[in-house]
């Protein structure tokens, strides 16, 4: 009897210890419901940021090597000992001037050989034409003989020949003398290989010696290089760009330069060439863009920073780069409420992202966006900016 009062009493007990845990579990969840919904409705702290309007561009940024505009390589057509070097390492050089002469002796005496067999050319010719005018009244004296029966046909037959044969030679003498002038103009021209000069294509803008690849006494093959004259002013600045960055380029873009020689001073030029093909190994297109240079401080070989803008706007709605946000793979700002107390979200359409700053094409925005906090953010919460809130 009294086991089974005691077993009654455990059962009792064991009841009663459930039902207030149930009854504290169910006080408990209520209790962290309600704190979690003041917790919800307390404002978040965030940072905004105005839109504003004002201008953009779209620019690009590229590195690349100067190159001169033009280069002309100064050699002699002839070989022989180089007698002077009238121009050195920096000089400046005028078109069509003489820069190097070499040693002109054997050509001297090739030009006198063919004027002396140009002179025994015009003599043999006038030998000849003499002789053919002999042969000519030889001709006339045996027709008029041969009207009076005294001269006869065979006479009259060999004299012909005979003045034939004399024109013939007249006509091989000609071409001889032709021969022995042409023989002496090509010794004078090759006479004239000896001065070389610095005969560039172009306009006469004075060049820059870049280069000397001799010295005075050295004995040279034709066509061995002297001297390097470049031009510079303008300059030219090669780049190479990829294709995503070669389809916004277009002949005649500015484009501002500046080297680490002069960090303080930035050049102008303007894009000039444009390759159409590609580079297989490297999948880039080479660029050129020419430079004034007027006064000579750019030089070939000099590592240049360019900048490219290739879209600019003068007008547009711009935002922090930091308001823009992203929210079921859609795009987007939080826009603050006029009474800065709530924010909404809002998908918009960009345009030109520049550095720090991103053009808003669509919808058109005014106020205050947040850059600051937007992942605690959802479509109508509640916000407090401290920086505004410590002012109050």
């Amino acid at each position: 009897m009294k086991t089974s009062r005691i077993i009654v009493s455990v059962f009792l007990l064991f009841a009663v210890a459930f039902i207030a845990w149930q009854v504290f579990t169910k006080l408990e969840s209520s209790q962290n419901i309600k704190k979690s919904k003041k917790n919800t409705d307390r404002p978040i702290p965030v940072l905004t940021a105005a839109v504003t309007t004002g201008p953009i561009s779209l620019n690009i940024n590229f590195t690349g090597t100067l190159e001169p505009s033009a280069e002309f390589l100064a050699s002699p057509k002839v070989g022989g000992v180089l007698q002077n070097l009238n121009f050195d390492l920096g000089d400046n050089v005028s078109r069509g001037q003489t820069v190097a002469i070499l040693d002109s002796a054997e050509f001297d005496q090739a030009v006198i050989q063919a004027e002396a067999d140009q002179e025994v050319a015009k003599a043999n010719l006038q030998e000849a034409r003499s002789l053919l005018k002999i042969t000519e009244r030889e001709l006339k004296r045996i027709d008029k003989l041969g009207v009076r029966g005294v001269s006869s046909a065979s006479q009259r037959d060999l004299v012909e020949a005979d003045q034939l044969a004399k024109q013939a030679h007249v006509k091989v003498t000609i071409a001889e003398l032709s021969r022995a002038s042409a023989q002496l103009e090509t010794a004078r021209i090759r006479r004239g290989y000896t001065k070389v000069s610095a005969d560039w294509h172009g306009n006469d803008t004075p060049r820059l010696v870049a280069e000397r690849f001799v010295d005075q006494g050295e004995t040279i093959n034709a066509n061995t290089p002297l001297l390097k004259i470049v031009k510079i002013d303008p300059i030219t600045a090669v780049f190479y760009v990829t294709e995503k960055e070669y389809s916004g380029l277009l002949k005649g873009q500015p484009v501002s330069l500046n080297t680490d020689a002069y960090p303080e001073k930035q050049f102008s030029g303007m894009i000039e060439r444009i390759s159409p093909v590609f580079k297989e190994q490297s999948r880039q297109a080479r660029i050129e863009v020419q430079v004034d240079n007027p006064e000579l401080l750019l030089k070939p070989g000099m590592f240049v920073r360019s900048n490219v803008i290739l879209r600019e706007k003068q007008k547009a709605t711009i935002i922090p780069r930091q308001g823009l946000t992203h929210r079921d793979e859609k795009q987007g700002v939080f826009l603050l409420s006029d009474d800065g107390k709530t924010v909404t979200w809002q998908t918009v359409k960009t345009g030109i992202h520049q550095d720090e700053i991103i053009e808003i094409i669509s919808p058109e925005l005014h106020g205050y966006i947040v850059t600051l906090g937007q992942q605690l953010l959802k479509d109508g919460s509640s916000v407090i900016q401290p920086s505004k809130n410590k002012n109050q």
